[in-house]
């Protein structure tokens, strides 16, 4: 079963995810692509690799920004190649959450934390960490869970949804804790995730989401965020729709400025919203988010970044300057791919994850290489696609600058970019 969902070509889904609705309407079409965290080993690049349409649409009824064309997820998540202990930068921002959330709820030592989406551990090791004794995860990375165990993480491998909820129930209990740190925006059945959260949750438990934010995916015209993985597009208006119509209540909501800008949500079984959620929902209403132009706008601006950036590495060529990139995350997968580069354009990508080096990026076929490569060969200019860790990086490769490098960011407009800029 598994392997023909594998195989299934991305499909339509039937209407909105969040309302059901029949008209959502499309504003963004980024063509036929690979799937953007399916790095490609030598051997691979002659055979044939999956595509799928991306495409965004909105829904004119709940205001849902989602995908028109759903990959299946086995073949997105059941060997993933994104960890998030590669970044010093978000290794730190969930030990924070951690302490966050254990000094908000007043957590016992004992209480069940269970993190949906649980990648290399990295969350639940920060609450280990703390003293939290009982902490498991639940993520269908197969080649993941190694990783997360030796962080001392219980892991099941499976996907989230009903039947594994009442099974994690079963064997450990009511959850005092739900977290999800950017796999809310991965899961397609969204009312199967809130039956799930309903079988799981104590009576007295909080889910804690984060997601990145729609309002600052369209500030930074962070197109590049668009991937199969990401089905939806989190604005805080429809998150609190599909969780009242299920029975939970957002009661607070922040922003935070992790990779371009994320919302955290904090959801119960009841209670009464925070000022902040009504001040954000005002927002959202002033933006524009229920208007379809509002988005059309959006998509018609990132054709001048492909345009811009193009003309950028035309002129590098005149001047006989090499490029090459840093990072290779998804969202460089789909920068890469809509601006229609190769290795000709860009030679190489420098990457610290060991699971990426020696291998080729999606569709586009750039070689991903260490990072030490930037010091070796000192190409003229580095595109840094992971630009969401853009001082991360900068920190890191400060050798590179010292002996004359040059980085840039693509978005929201191609510039140059310095240590303390």
């Amino acid at each position: 079963m598994a392997d023909a969902a594998r195989q299934r070509p991305a499909a339509a889904p039937s209407g909105c995810l969040v309302c059901g609705g029949d008209g959502v309407r499309q504003f963004l079409d980024l063509g036929d692509t690979a799937y953007a965290n399916r790095f490609l080993t030598a051997a691979e690049l002659d055979g044939s690799e999956p595509r799928a349409p991306l495409a965004v649409g909105f829904c004119p009824d709940c205001h849902h920004v989602q995908l028109m064309h759903l990959a299946p997820p086995p073949a997105l998540f059941e060997n993933y190649l994104y960890v998030s202990s590669a970044s010093t930068t978000l290794t730190e921002h969930l030990e924070g959450l951690a302490r966050t959330i254990d000094q908000r709820e007043g957590l016992a030592r004992d209480a069940l934390v269970v993190d949906i989406g649980c990648n290399d551990g990295t969350l639940l090791a920060g609450f280990r960490k703390l003293g939290q004794t009982n902490t498991v995860g639940i993520d269908p990375a197969r080649n993941l869970a190694p990783l997360a165990r030796e962080k001392g993480v219980d892991v099941v491998t499976a996907f989230f949804d009903p039947d594994s909820a009442r099974r994690l129930r079963a064997e450990h209990g009511p959850a005092r804790v739900i977290t999800l740190t950017n796999s809310f925006p991965h899961i397609p059945d969204l009312d199967g995730l809130l039956r799930g959260f309903d079988s799981l949750l104590a009576d007295d438990g909080v889910i804690v989401l984060e997601a990145h934010y729609l309002g600052d995916l369209l500030e930074m015209l962070a197109f590049d965020t668009v991937y199969h993985e990401h089905v939806s597009y989190w604005a805080l208006g429809p998150a609190v729709r599909l969780f009242a119509a299920h029975g939970f209540v957002v009661s607070d909501v922040e922003r935070l400025p992790v990779h371009h800008g994320q919302l955290r949500l904090w959801v119960r079984r009841r209670g009464q919203p925070s000022g902040n959620v009504g001040a954000l929902l005002d927002d959202e209403a002033r933006r524009g988010f229920d208007r379809l132009e509002t988005f059309e706008r959006f998509a018609g601006a990132i054709l001048q970044v492909k345009q811009d950036i193009r003309d950028w590495l035309d002129d590098c060529r005149r001047r006989d300057w090499t490029v090459a990139a840093y990072g290779a995350p998804a969202k460089g997968n789909t920068l890469l791919s809509f601006l229609e580069l190769g290795p000709d354009d860009i030679s190489y990508i420098a990457d610290r994850s060991t699971l990426k080096q020696d291998r080729f990026t999606p569709g586009t076929h750039i070689p991903v290489v260490a990072p030490e490569r930037l010091l070796d060969d000192r190409p003229d200019c580095v595109l840094i696609l992971a630009w969401n860790f853009v001082d991360e990086i900068i920190a890191q490769q400060q050798a590179y600058l010292d002996a004359g490098g040059r980085f840039f960011v693509p978005v929201p407009a191609l510039k140059e970019v310095t240590p303390g800029a």
